[in-house]
């Protein structure tokens, strides 16, 4: 869809295959891959080597095609407040193995299951303080605030994800999803955090998380597809995992774009 004001991406997890084979298949198709990476005791790791990176960049030249670079943990620091919490160095690992794909955007998320506990005023503010602090750091690492998204996660307040976010130029990454599972509008959100957001995130929500965006009907869908596509124009994924999610969900996007478009009321001179 070159049509569209905004990058249109998806994830490097629509078939069940590696990260390259995936990309090999989606460069045709997106504007944007984003790559998910992990590495954790449980699931290993899946972080690409230079050889492979080197074949995701020439992908990249070939098919005018960028990647957001999702982080693989919450950003936390440790008990003592020093950086040698593994979600810290992981991330630090994986912005430098990424680096020669020039990224759209570093997705991050904040510590999660902390804010989850934190009963007070100053507990929240210690929380508030830390991903600060977290941030600053991974800025660092990436050279550019503005390619640092954070992003909502369902168990966040936003009020207190805006206040973190108060003292550092970071971007932001608008999961529209996880608002949609909480039964909350994303639309005062999105023009809320408008003027600061990178990357906006888009899936359904069923009987799990991350479905197709085809469960979402008409009238919930339609008024975030036209706020995107008079405000956006950074990069919009379909944050799904499956090849019948990510094709059923664009075909609800084009759907989506083509009810605005012939209900826009044209303009004249």
């Amino acid at each position: 869809m070159s049509n569209l004001p905004f990058r249109l991406g998806t994830t490097s997890y629509i078939w069940p295959d590696d990260i390259l084979p995936n990309v090999v298949q989606l460069a045709p198709l997106v504007d944007d891959v984003e790559l998910v990476l992990f590495e954790s005791d449980e699931y290993g790791s899946n972080l690409p080597g230079e050889a492979v990176m080197a074949e995701l960049r020439g992908l990249a030249q070939a098919h005018d095609l960028t990647y957001t670079v999702h982080l693989p943990l919450d950003l936390r620091l440790a008990e003592d407040d020093s950086l040698r919490h593994p979600s810290l160095e992981k991330a630090r690992l994986v912005i430098e193995r990424t680096r020669m794909l020039d990224p759209f955007a570093y997705v991050v998320h904040l510590d999660g299951k902390t804010i989850e506990h934190c009963v007070d005023a100053n507990a929240l503010a210690r929380w508030q303080s830390q991903a600060a602090r977290s941030l600053e750091h991974v800025v660092g690492w990436a050279g550019d605030a503005r390619r640092v998204c954070v992003e909502n996660l369902e168990n966040y307040d936003p009020a207190a994800l805006t206040l973190a976010l108060e003292s550092i130029p970071v971007s932001r990454c608008v999961d529209v999803g996880h608002f949609w599972l909480r039964g909350r509008d994303p639309l005062p959100h999105l023009r809320e955090w408008q003027a600061r957001t990178r990357v906006v995130h888009l899936h359904g929500v069923g009987e799990r998380d991350h479905q197709s965006l085809a469960l979402i009907p008409p009238n919930t869908l339609d008024p975030v597809v036209a706020h995107l596509l008079d405000n956006m124009r950074g990069v919009v994924t379909l944050e799904v995992f499956g090849v019948d999610d990510f094709f059923s969900s664009q075909s609800a996007l084009i759907a989506a774009v083509e009810r605005y478009r012939a209900n826009r009321v044209p303009e004249f001179p």
